[in-house]
């Protein structure tokens, strides 16, 4: 009977700890950081006098971008001046053994037709022994110089045949990481075409604050499709699932944007993007089925910071493509 008080209080915790993700991730961007600010996706928001900082984006369909060290030349594949060394030919299969065989058959014939042996007067065996060293001497001669010949026209030929491959591979390589700094160092950094964000942009992106809150509050989809990406719509969609699946309601109502400033504004691919740092208060409350305020409170308002990306294309609507908390 002691234990039993115990036993219920730990299940009211557990209860309570079960619903908490839930009510801290009630309000719309309160689930974390998400979204897609481009190219600039994985880059950290420049600092503002409203928000210091920014956490990085935690859920995006974004890819990351390729480091620098990334992309690699191909290994090069065996080609026909490596392959010799890859298989060495027999010694009667080298170049030069076919002429010096054809000359030393040249030879015996040639001493068969005149009457003079297979290799001069009365054959090989009928040589005499300076006879024989005056032939080795020859033919020592005769392979040096086969093999000089040799050399020298596969030294012409070597530059020609192994420049081709190796200005190309050169070429690739050097490609590569052009293309990549143009992707991650000159679009994401200054090179980036600057855009105009006026007092008429400013106040679409309040108003857009304005209109996402209220669509969220009533839990229209449709709604918010208007004021948000496909990215962003499809998280908005998975928390407020979540919330029905526990028969809550998040409201958050008479928003007002207390501080706001451009952190950045830039264009890319024909796509404008802006990143406002806002501070903003409304009252946030969560009800259950019965209408039963089960956290925050229909009477003090609460203040929230964070910065929103916009996106428009064509000069367009303005559209939340990210949020970020600070």
């Amino acid at each position: 009977m002691i234990r039993k008080p115990t036993s219920i209080l730990v299940a009211i915790l557990a209860a309570g700890l079960a619903l908490l993700p839930a009510l801290v991730e009630a309000k719309a961007g309160r689930g974390g950081s998400m979204g897609s600010r481009g190219m600039r996706t994985y880059d950290a928001a420049p600092a503002t006098p409203t928000a210091p900082s920014a956490a990085p984006v935690q859920r995006t369909v974004t890819p990351p971008p390729p480091t620098q060290t990334q992309p690699q030349a191909a290994p090069r594949p065996a080609t026909t001046a490596g392959a010799p060394a890859a298989a060495q030919p027999g010694f009667f299969n080298r170049p030069f053994m076919p002429a010096l065989m054809g000359g030393l058959i040249g030879m015996g014939i040639g001493g068969l037709l005149f009457g003079g042996g297979l290799f001069g007067e009365g054959g090989l065996g009928a040589m005499g022994f300076g006879g024989m060293i005056g032939l080795l001497l020859q033919l020592v001669l005769v392979f040096f110089i086969v093999r000089f010949a040799l050399n020298v026209f596969r030294n012409r030929q070597q530059p020609a045949m192994a420049g081709g491959p190796q200005d190309s591979d050169r070429a690739l390589v050097t490609d590569i990481p052009s293309h990549t700094q143009a992707r991650t160092g000159t679009m994401l950094g200054g090179g980036a075409p600057a855009l105009q964000i006026g007092d008429a942009d400013f106040e679409a992106f309040q108003q857009a604050l304005s209109d996402i809150q209220s669509a969220w509050s009533k839990a229209d989809l449709e709604a918010l499709r208007s004021h948000v990406t496909p990215e962003m719509l499809g998280y908005f969609g998975r928390e407020l699932s979540a919330l029905a699946s526990q028969g809550l309601t998040n409201h958050v109502e008479q928003v007002t944007l207390e501080q706001g400033d451009l952190a950045e504004a830039w264009s890319e691919y024909g796509v404008d993007y802006a990143t406002v740092a806002m501070r903003w208060s409304a009252l946030d409350y969560t009800t259950d089925a019965s209408g039963k305020v089960v956290e925050g409170s229909t009477t003090e308002r609460g203040e929230s910071l964070e910065t929103w990306t916009f996106l428009r294309a064509n000069n367009g609507r303005w559209i939340l493509s990210a949020i970020q908390q600070i």
